[in-house]
């Protein structure tokens, strides 16, 4: 987190990172969509010195999450059946498709 960061703003990152590696992510991947989420929320309320154009006239992280939440489940990524396989040692898993995957681990 950048220098002077409130607790909520700290709060808000950890929560975001929780639940990238809840997904699937990576640590380093996790990481990185946490801080950009952060970056871009203290930006559009006027916490940073500077802000980019998307990240002031964007529609904020937290509708944009929420409209993909309530527009149907497109079911886990392929990075995540990937990493549920790697999990579950399943041979052949860098050759599978995301629908071979999904069958390989029953989903």
């Amino acid at each position: 987190m950048p220098a002077g960061s409130s607790k909520k703003r700290e709060r808000q990152y950890e929560h975001i990172k929780e639940s990238a590696l809840d997904r699937g992510e990576s640590e380093k991947r996790a990481k990185e969509i946490a801080a950009r989420t952060v970056n871009k929320e203290r930006a559009r309320h006027g916490e940073s010195e500077t802000a980019s154009r998307s990240s002031v006239q964007d529609m904020s992280s937290s509708k944009r999450g929420g409209q993909r939440s309530h527009s149907g489940s497109g079911g886990p990524t392929y990075d995540q059946l990937y990493n549920e396989a790697k999990k579950r040692n399943i041979h052949g898993r860098s050759s599978m498709n995301k629908k071979q995957l999904a069958n390989a681990l029953g989903h």
